[in-house]
């Protein structure tokens, strides 16, 4: 009973496993180690584009207001 299933695999050999197959982190999709290594590429010399900066300063208030609400609940914000 304390004894792990039969087909369960060993900790000590999944550490060693070499891993073959990876998730996009744009969408999350699986991809195999060539297309992630690629994407990573491709990431690393023209990085996604920057937020505008109106939206960046709507970002900055929206978290400000957050603050204020937990510190100041009774604030009708």
């Amino acid at each position: 009973m304390a004894l792990p299933p039969v087909e369960d695999i060993p900790e000590e050999i999944l550490r060693t496993e070499i891993i073959i197959e990876a998730r996009s982190p744009i969408d999350g999709k699986p991809l195999t180690a060539v297309e992630y290594a690629q994407l990573q590429e491709q990431l690393r010399v023209s990085p996604p584009p920057k937020l505008s900066s109106k939206l960046r300063q709507t970002v900055f208030l929206l978290r400000i207001r957050g603050v204020l609400l937990q510190l100041f609940p009774f604030l009708d914000l």
